[in-house]
């Protein structure tokens, strides 16, 4: 590990670290990621030159300022276009993809992309060696080591040259607002660099004032206005500014690195803007900063971040050889070179790291984590690095509620909330009715209606399956001031769209959604099976929520009317398989990645593999045809698929081959390229693994793999109905359980799959414990 530059400072084991024998090459597959869920950072750990490359979450091409910009509705009426997609439906049983889209889509204007904020740059002098950052070199440096400690969020890279430790490290502080370095060595007055910033995007205006590199400016696609300070504060030696923008520190003790960025943008329609210069915020956060300790920042971020971190520990019986790498633990996993210790330690720490990414990428204040998290080398990232509400930006949550991360879906709720303005205008633009609509694809400017690409444009289900992250955040906290007040009125606008827009199916007089797609194949239809499912969930939801919090009877009754009538989305077909479409279409070879039909059975729960034999077997066998193969988050969901059918073995070798062809050797899920979906999905797929709770009863290893049975544990995942849940076992059988309860309740726990539940009488805030011979009974 590399040595701590701050005496005294915290170390965390092993298992939570991620660390390298040579400096990154390529910022997708080899740079380490830190962030607080506004500002993201990658870092190379250079020797002779250091490359910080950042972002700023906010700083995006598009949306108002860009000439034409129309947040994807209609620029012209086009009166009786999707009641003729409908007829034509209905009388043909399909359209074509090229029709639908003719007749419903039209290109993207203003659109807009996440941007590279730029590089900061570190050039260091007197290191006595070549200058090659390449450890293989003969004079290159000694006992190298790059290093991510994701139990406390710190970057880090120590080396030796010419009898020198050089030591670094960084975070991004939430609490301070700010990117924080420290560069040291054990030799007085050794620090010797030059900083400089390198920009992302154009337009830029590089000066300097109190020891810090000043960067002001607007896009010129939009007029963004966004601002960054770089700010060295050495300890000892010299500081000079150049005419060029950059500093040079001579002969110092320690050099403190500050870094604050921000836009003028706000979650706001129309104007996306907040009318605040971000040069002062920026110039602000700097300065609180400066005027306190190094020591003090890192401590007061290890605390923030360790108390999200800390509430879930998984044990997996695992443990990584001390002396082999992260990225030669990732190649050797499962080969005849690893060990089960190796591969245990490496699926443990996925499990870590795709919390560890969540906490980096999504805070309180911040936008949601997009499809790279808040990270982003490009002008022109793979899709926009956009939010994708076919699933992929709906994956990036999974995890949240489980694995007691409810804080971080905040940013989820927030940008859900900011959505439904534009959402209105499209309803009413193009379908004339009132509720809220969004499409699959949107993005910080409220892009709620449509594009042209054939397979991938039409999909306004996705609203209600945001809706879900509302109503689950209820179910795992029963916040009814949450429920109450944030979800239920979202979640009632929606369930109103559908009341407005389901259609009356002439073929058996069930409600279906028409036009549906199912995402991204086949042909326009009537009444896909996650269509019908992802509305059913919402109507379900929203009954239950109108319940506790509706005074208002007569929307009670026409949902619950349309509920009854509403077509399930759930039919085996001819080779036994779940349909994903009304009509039995399945090609048993199709090998598609995308399994739309399984939405039943996970992230909604109409499916129980204990109880819905047919279903659960029809799911399987659909499952088998396509395979264990499709791109990162597609293999991520297929363990949440087979977890949720209580089998563990396939659940595991799904998770095996993410970690071995979807994964890089930063960790970083790949599609291809990165995409940050499949890291997120992965974690809550082990979560399921462990603990579910969607049925009405708490199920303790529901699906449990032989290869992690001969002993673990894990504490602190969440269960529905406000329960902390404890687990261990040994041989692959239960010996241990602890569910604490936020209130008094009585619960089915079902130990494994050979037991029948027990009904369990909670105490709010007394731990429930089992074990064994000795049964259920209250700890202390």
């Amino acid at each position: 590990m590399a040595s701590d530059p701050v005496p005294g400072a915290r170390s965390r084991a092993m298992e939570h670290l991620l660390w390298y024998d040579a400096p990154a090459r390529d910022w997708e597959r080899e740079a380490l990621p830190i962030g607080n869920g506004r500002i993201g950072a990658m870092v190379f750990g250079g020797v002779a030159a250091e490359r910080i490359q950042f972002t700023e979450k906010t700083l995006w091409t598009g949306g108002p300022g860009h000439p034409g910009y129309d947040h994807g509705d209609w620029r012209e009426a086009r009166p009786g276009a999707l009641e003729e997609v409908r007829r034509r439906i209905e009388g043909e049983g399909f359209l074509p993809k090229p029709t639908v889209t003719e007749l419903l889509g039209q290109p993207k204007t203003g659109f807009g992309a996440f941007q590279n904020y730029g590089d900061l740059i570190i050039e260091f002098s007197g290191l006595g060696f070549s200058g090659s950052d390449d450890v293989a070199d003969a004079d290159a440096p000694q006992d190298y080591r790059r290093t991510l400690e994701i139990s406390d969020a710190l970057a880090g890279v120590a080396f030796e040259a010419r009898g020198v430790r050089h030591s670094r490290e960084y975070f991004v502080s939430h609490p301070a607002g700010v990117l924080a370095g420290l560069l040291t060595t054990d030799r007085p007055g050794g620090v010797d660099c030059v900083l400089r910033y390198e920009p992302g995007v154009e337009g830029t205006r590089i000066t300097t004032d109190d020891g810090a590199i000043v960067i002001e400016g607007a896009l010129d696609d939009n007029g963004l206005r966004h601002a960054a300070r770089i700010k060295a504060v050495p300890e000892g030696g010299s500081l000079t500014t150049g005419a060029d923008g950059s500093l040079t520190i001579e002969g110092a003790d320690r050099v403190v690195i500050l870094l604050a960025a921000a836009t003028d943008y706000a979650d706001t329609y129309p104007a996306y803007r907040n009318g605040i210069d971000p040069a002062g915020p920026v110039a602000d956060a700097v300065s609180r900063a400066a005027a306190t300790t190094y020591e003090d920042l890192r401590a007061a971020h290890i605390a923030d971040h360790s108390a999200l971190f800390d509430r879930v520990v998984l044990d997996l019986g695992g443990q990584a050889p001390p002396d082999v790498p992260t990225d030669r633990l990732l190649t050797a996993y499962g080969t005849d070179d690893s060990t089960p210790g190796a591969d245990r330690a490496l699926e443990q720490l996925f499990f870590d790291h795709g919390r560890y990414l969540l906490i980096a990428s999504s805070r309180p204040g911040s936008l949601p984590a997009n499809l790279q998290g808040v990270w982003n080398v490009s002008a022109a990232p793979p899709w926009s690095a956009d939010y994708h509400v076919n699933i992929n930006l709906q994956m990036n949550y999974w995890l949240a509620e489980p694995c007691a991360l409810g804080e971080c879906a905040e940013p989820l709720f927030d940008y859900i909330e900011a959505l439904r303005a534009p959402g209105r205008t499209s309803a009413r633009a193009m379908f004339g009715t009132e509720g809220w609509v969004v499409h699959n694809e949107t993005t910080p400017f409220g892009f709620t209606g449509v594009h042209d690409w054939p397979d991938a444009f039409w999909f306004p289900e996705a609203a209600a399956w945001l809706c879900q992250h509302l109503w689950e955040h209820y179910a795992f906290s029963l916040d009814e001031g949450f429920l109450r007040e944030r979800a239920y009125p979202v979640m009632k606008e929606a369930a109103q769209f559908w009341l407005a827009n389901l259609q009356r199916d002439p073929r058996d007089g069930t409600l279906v959604v028409n036009p549906s797609f199912s995402p991204e194949q086949g042909e326009y239809t009537a009444g896909t099976a996650m269509a019908q499912q992802i509305v059913r969930g919402l109507f379900e939801t929203t009954s239950v929520a109108a319940r506790i919090v509706e005074p208002d009877a007569d929307f009670r009754e026409r949902l619950a009317a349309a509920y009854a009538e509403l077509d399930t989305g759930l039919r085996v077909g001819s080779w036994g398989q779940l349909q994903e479409w009304k009509e039995d279409l399945d090609d048993p070879e199709n090998q598609h990645r995308h399994v739309s039909q399984m939405f039943a059975l996970h992230p909604g729960a109409d499916i129980d593999a204990l109880r819905d034999e047919d279903l659960a077997s029809a799911a399987r066998a659909i499952l088998r045809a396509r395979g264990d193969g499709g791109t990162g988050w597609s293999k991520a969901w297929k363990v949440n698929f087979w977890a949720r059918l209580h089998d563990g073995d396939h659940a595991h070798r799904l998770l095996a081959e993410q970690l071995k062809g979807s994964t890089l050797p930063n960790l970083f899920d790949t599609h291809p390229p990165f995409q940050i979906d499949g890291n997120f999905g992965a974690a809550a797929g082990i979560a399921e693994m462990l603990v579910q709770s969607q049925h009405g009863e708490l199920r303790i290893l529901p699906a449990l793999p032989a290869a992690w049975a001969a002993r673990g544990s894990v504490t602190g995942l969440r269960a529905r109905g406000g329960m902390r849940v404890d687990v261990a076992w040994a041989d692959g059988e239960v010996t241990e359980v602890s569910v604490t309860s936020e209130r008094d309740q009585v619960v089915d726990v079902r130990l494994g799959l050979g037991r029948g539940p027990v009904r369990v009488p909670l105490e709010a805030g007394r731990a429930c414990t089992w074990g064994g011979d000795v049964g259920w009974g209250f700890s202390g």
